[in-house]
C-alpha cells in the first residue's frame, strides 16, 4: 500500500430517503405512498471547502437581492440554507449551474429497501442498515491522505453522531483485514447542520439529482452536475452485477438500471 499523502480531506455527507420499512405496528409500508423505496448516502470530497463555502454565500446574496425572486415565499429559507427539495425551480437551476464549476467530486451509494436483505443482513434494524451504507461508503477512502475531516449532516439529531463513528471505524477496519495492514490516518467526525456547514448543501443537490433520476426518470438536474460524479453504485441491483457500479469507464444511464 503507498504511503499517506501529507494532506488533508473533508467529506460533507448527507442522506436521501430513509431505512424505513415498517410502520409502529410493524406492518411493510414500503408500497405506500409517499414512502422512498430507496436509501441513498454520498459526499462530497475536496481540499478546498474554504472556496465552495464563498460561492455559495456568493450566489445567496444574489439571489437574496434579486427583486424577481424576493416574492417567492421559499425565499426565506433559501436565505438561511439552499435545499434542493424546498428551494423554487429559480433558484435550483442557479444553484446546479454553480455546483457543476466547483472543486470537489462525490461518491454515492443508492440502496434499494429489499424487505428480504434487509431481513438477512441488517436484521430488521434500521441503524444498521444505514450504517452498512456509510461502512461501505468509507471503505477505501481513509488511508490516502494522513488527515480526514468528515461532516455528517444532522437535521435535529445529534445522538446519531456515536453510531456514524463506529461506522466509519467499521470501514477502516474492513480495509484493514482486507489489505492486511494498518491505517494510521487521522479521521475526525463531525455533526453539523447544512446551515452550519454549507458544503453539505452541495451533496444535498446531488442526492436530490440522483434520487430524481431513479424515481422519476428525470436526469435533466443529473446532466448538469454528472462530470462530478467519480463513483455510483446501486449496490442491490444484482441483476445488473457487477455493472451495477457506475464510474468513468462504466458510465451511469437510467435506462441501464433495472426497475426499482
Amino acid at each position: 500500500m503507498k504511503k499517506s499523502i501529507q494532506a488533508s480531506r473533508w467529506y460533507f455527507v448527507d442522506e436521501s430517503g430513509d431505512p424505513i420499512f415498517y410502520d409502529a405496528k410493524g406492518d411493510l409500508i414500503l408500497t405506500k405512498e409517499g414512502v422512498s423505496p430507496l436509501l441513498i448516502i454520498g459526499f462530497i470530497l475536496t481540499t478546498d471547502p474554504i472556496t465552495i463555502r464563498q460561492e455559495l454565500s456568493n450566489l445567496r446574496q444574489q439571489i437574496v437581492n434579486d427583486p424577481y425572486l424576493s416574492g417567492i415565499p421559499s425565499i426565506q429559507k433559501t436565505k438561511k440554507s439552499f435545499h434542493a427539495k424546498d428551494d423554487c425551480p429559480e433558484v435550483r437551476e442557479k444553484v446546479f449551474k454553480l455546483i457543476s464549476t466547483l472543486d470537489f467530486s462525490a461518491e454515492i451509494y443508492v440502496a434499494r429497501k429489499i424487505e428480504n436483505i434487509f431481513k438477512k443482513r441488517h436484521h430488521k434494524n434500521e441503524s444498521e442498515f444505514y450504517d452498512d451504507m456509510v461502512s461501505k461508503l468509507f471503505e477505501n477512502k481513509l488511508h490516502v491522505v494522513t488527515d480526514n475531516k468528515i461532516y455528517f449532516a444532522v437535521r435535529g439529531n445529534r445522538a446519531r453522531q456515536a453510531p456514524l463513528e463506529k461506522a466509519i471505524l467499521v470501514s477502516k477496519e474492513n480495509f484493514e483485514m482486507k489489505k492486511n495492514t494498518k491505517i494510521t490516518t487521522q479521521i475526525s467526525v463531525q455533526a453539523q447542520t447544512p446551515e452550519g456547514e454549507p458544503c453539505l448543501q452541495i451533496i444535498d443537490y446531488v442526492n436530490w439529482a440522483i434520487q430524481r433520476t431513479f424515481l422519476r426518470k428525470e436526469a435533466r438536474f443529473l446532466s448538469v452536475i454528472e462530470s462530478k460524479i467519480k463513483y455510483l453504485v446501486d449496490i442491490y441491483d444484482t441483476a445488473k452485477y457487477p455493472n451495477n457500479y457506475y464510474n468513468k469507464g462504466n458510465k451511469f444511464d437510467i435506462n441501464k438500471i433495472s426497475p426499482l
